[in-house]
């Protein structure tokens, strides 16, 4: 006989788990499919954030701005160092032990909250009273029942047409994170998010990096003034070459002699780039095409993300989808925050979600981050609005910490003096941004920030600044 539970979840990332989590928390006798298994061949919890995503990418981010400090930041401090060497495969350790340590820790969640985990890959067979869903592992398959489900099987990284990705020469995310040491020469196809952020890691590291961008605008989804100042920061300062409007053409790779990538320039011109390896970095795809859709009339679009309405509710009565599947951005905090949202709804609870409040973060050096409308979108939009804007160059704490690049800019209405959108760029500004989203959160005005006592010496002291301009009323400028 088949087993039955209240909740299924197919799919164990950041909106799987936490979704199950909550669901077992609430009462629910809950199972969560997952069927990922690491390069050792081990099944592992997490997804593609945890294994392959974020928490590896951030480990090594902050690994090679450790060999940079050392190597060029510290004298301003009063301190030499001569000498410093990278350990790639030290890195590469670290990074694999803080992956460990975090899939167990999802593990001891189950456990704890008594989340059945079935080992395998799920898919929709049929229904009925209940959903009938098939769980294939390496171990045979079984079918189970399941009164609600919510879909949670992520992303893949999206393929270039004739371009082979081998994750040893040609590369996607995860090939892009195990290098065993710093390619001579990388090439980069995308400047979006993980393409600036791999590129920054290997080029901080000694590799020579160059970045082709399709679309003729640099960092298009950021308000203009963090764009205009992160051009200068990663080219000028940095030293990636980025090069903006190009048209793709023949790829050709062997493990030997490395990658020539024949290109057209902007100004139409045929070019090459001859690299050792080669990241393909564009874009995302969901992970929908062995779900069984089709078994049980669940709809999904023409790029293959499951429709859902503003409460992740789909078509089928109950069942919900949520994160890198569905629409919105492909954020492993917007995904947990709709694994919560779903749990919830099936207890009958109310939850609130504003998607307008989720933070955007690159974790390049600098950090960018943002929330809610730029000032670009708002005018867009028929919007009257007031900006606000202050440096970190002129901050105590940043200065002290040899941090001053960047700045925080905050868009209110002018009308209402509601906070819109807050923007930032500095070292810190995934950690910083959290203030924005709190103020949206609770509708609250730039007026608001400002007369918040901030402490100090402190970085949010440029927060309260910048919402002292939007009055043009900064203290310390």
């Amino acid at each position: 006989m088949a087993q039955t539970f209240d909740v299924v979840v197919i799919g164990a990332g950041p909106g799987g788990y936490i979704a199950a989590v909550r669901a077992a928390q609430l009462g629910f006798k809950t199972a969560c499919i997952e069927g990922w298994k690491n390069a050792k061949g081990e099944l592992a919890l997490g997804g593609t954030c945890l294994n392959v995503g974020c928490i590896p990418s951030k480990a090594l981010l902050a690994s090679s701005e450790e060999y940079e400090k050392v190597s060029h930041h510290l004298e301003p401090h009063g301190i030499t160092v001569s000498g410093a060497k990278v350990d790639v495969g030290r890195m590469q350790a670290r990074k694999e032990a803080i992956v460990t340590k975090m899939v167990k820790g999802v593990e001891y969640l189950f456990k704890k909250n008594k989340i059945a985990w079935l080992q395998g890959f799920g898919s929709f067979v049929g229904s009925g009273d209940t959903y009938k869903i098939a769980v294939g592992g390496s171990s045979g398959s079984e079918t189970i029942d399941a009164k609600y489900v919510i879909v949670a099987t992520g992303s893949k990284a999206r393929h270039l047409p004739g371009i082979a990705v081998d994750n040893e020469t040609v590369c996607d995310n995860e090939g892009a994170l195990a290098f065993g040491a710093a390619p001579k020469r990388l090439g980069v196809i995308g400047a979006g998010v993980i393409g600036l952020e791999l590129g920054s890691v290997w080029r901080r590291l000694g590799s020579e990096v160059t970045i082709l961008e399709a679309l003729p605008n640099f960092l298009g989804a950021c308000d203009e003034a963090i764009a205009k100042e992160a051009w200068k920061q990663f080219t000028k300062t940095q030293g990636l070459d980025i090069r903006l409007g190009v048209k793709i053409g023949k790829v050709t790779a062997a493990k030997k002699t490395g990658v020539a990538i024949e290109y057209t320039d902007s100004a139409g011109a045929a070019q090459k780039l001859d690299c050792d390896k080669l990241i393909v970095s564009v874009g995302r795809v969901p992970n929908t095409d062995g779900l069984g859709a089709g078994a049980v009339g669940l709809k999904v679009d023409a790029r293959g993300f499951i429709e859902v309405d503003d409460h992740c509710r789909t078509n089928l009565p109950n069942v919900f989808a949520v994160g890198d599947v569905v629409r919105g951005p492909m954020l492993a905090h917007k995904a947990e925050d709709e694994g919560v949202l779903a749990a919830e709804l099936i207890a009958g609870q109310k939850p609130h979600l504003d998607y307008n409040c989720i933070p955007w973060i690159i974790y390049t050096s600098p950090e960018i981050a943002w929330v809610g409308k730029s000032e670009q979108q708002a005018k867009a939009e028929g919007i009257a609005v007031k900006t606000g804007q202050f440096p970190f160059s002129i901050n105590g704490r940043a200065l002290g910490i040899n941090e001053p690049v960047g700045f925080v800019k905050i868009v209110a209405d002018a009308a209402t003096d509601r906070v819109l959108g807050m923007h930032i760029i500095h070292a810190h500004a995934s950690d910083i941004i959290q203030e924005g989203v709190t103020t949206m959160e609770f509708a609250g005005a730039s007026e608001d920030i400002a007369r918040i006592t901030h402490g100090h010496p402190t970085l949010s002291e440029v927060v309260r600044e910048a919402a002292l301009n939007v009055d043009k009323r900064a203290l310390n400028m």
